[in-house]
C-alpha cells in the first residue's frame, strides 16, 4: 500500500488577519507547518496552534520564512548569507521553544512562501537555510519542493529530507509552483485537487497549467491552510486517496 502525508501551513492567524481554520484542519492533516512568527501568526496563537497539534497527535514542522510581514511573506528579498541564516536560527528556535512548552516537539522543518520557493531554485540561499538547520537541529528532516535544488543541497550536508507536492497550486512544465501573480496559480474544486493528488501517489505525475505532465515524486502534499475552501480541499483529498488505498500517514513521526 502506498503512504502518503497531508500536510498544511497553520499557526498564522492574528485578530485582525485571520487566514485559515486552524482547528478544523488539524483533523484532516498528519504534518503541521507552524509558522515562526516572522511571516504571520503570534507567539500565543502559534502556541494555541502547537498545542492542537500535540492533542490530535499532528506531527509539527517549523515553518520558517522571510522577515516580511506586511507581505505574508510571500515576496522574493534580497538578503545576505550570514542575514538569512541568523533569521532562520532565530524562527527554528522560537518554534522548538513553544513546541517543547506545548508538550511536543519539531521534528521537520517546512521554508515558508518566497523562502520556499527560492530555495527551490537558488543554491546559496538554500545552502545558508541547510546550515541554520544543522546549527540548530541537525535531525530535524527538511521538507521541500520536489526535485527543488534545496532537496540536493541538504543531503549532501547529511539532513534527512522529504519531497513536497501541492494539492491547491498549479505547476509549470518544469515541476515549479506557477508564480501567484498568474491566473490559475491557486487551485479550488475539491473534487478536481483531489483527483489530481490520487493521480500523484499512483502515477508519480501531475498535470502542469500547460496540460503536460510532470513526473513529482513526493512523500507529503500540502493544501494550504489560507486557500478558499481549504478545508474542503484537504476533507476531498483525503478522502479519495483514501478510497484509492493510499494510506494517510506522518513522514515524520508524531507530536509528541
Amino acid at each position: 500500500m502506498t503512504t502518503i502525508d497531508l500536510n498544511s501551513d497553520l499557526g498564522e492567524n492574528v485578530p485582525d488577519r485571520i487566514v485559515g481554520d486552524d482547528e478544523a484542519m488539524l483533523r484532516v492533516v498528519t504534518s503541521a507547518n507552524v509558522s515562526c512568527g516572522f511571516h504571520a501568526g503570534s507567539p500565543e496563537g502559534i502556541a494555541a496552534t502547537l498545542r492542537a497539534a500535540v492533542d490530535d497527535g499532528v506531527a509539527i514542522g517549523a515553518h520558517p520564512g522571510y522577515r516580511d510581514y506586511a507581505n505574508f511573506g510571500r515576496v522574493d528579498v534580497d538578503i545576505d548569507s550570514a542575514t538569512l541564516q541568523a533569521h532562520v536560527e532565530y524562527q527554528l528556535g522560537a518554534l522548538q521553544a513553544l513546541a517543547t512548552a506545548a508538550g511536543g516537539a519539531a521534528v521537520y522543518v517546512k521554508p515558508h512562501g518566497a523562502l520556499y520557493n527560492t530555495i527551490a531554485r537558488d543554491e546559496r540561499q538554500a545552502k545558508d537555510v541547510v546550515a541554520a538547520i544543522k546549527a540548530v537541529d541537525p535531525s530535524l528532516v527538511l521538507l521541500g519542493l520536489a526535485g527543488g535544488v534545496v532537496l540536493d543541497v541538504a543531503e549532501r550536508a547529511g539532513l534527512a529530507t522529504a519531497a513536497e507536492a501541492f494539492a491547491d497550486r498549479a505547476y509549470t512544465p518544469e515541476g515549479l509552483l506557477v508564480s501567484r501573480t498568474r491566473e490559475g496559480s491557486v487551485l479550488h474544486d475539491p473534487a478536481l485537487v483531489a483527483a489530481r493528488m490520487v493521480r500523484l501517489a499512483h502515477e508519480g505525475v501531475i498535470e502542469a497549467i500547460d496540460g503536460t505532465d510532470v513526473a513529482v515524486r513526493a512523500e507529503s502534499i500540502c493544501v494550504h491552510g489560507d486557500s478558499a475552501g481549504a478545508i474542503a480541499m484537504a476533507e476531498a483529498t483525503r478522502a479519495a486517496l483514501e478510497a484509492a488505498g493510499v494510506a494517510i500517514a506522518p513522514f515524520a513521526g508524531a507530536s509528541s
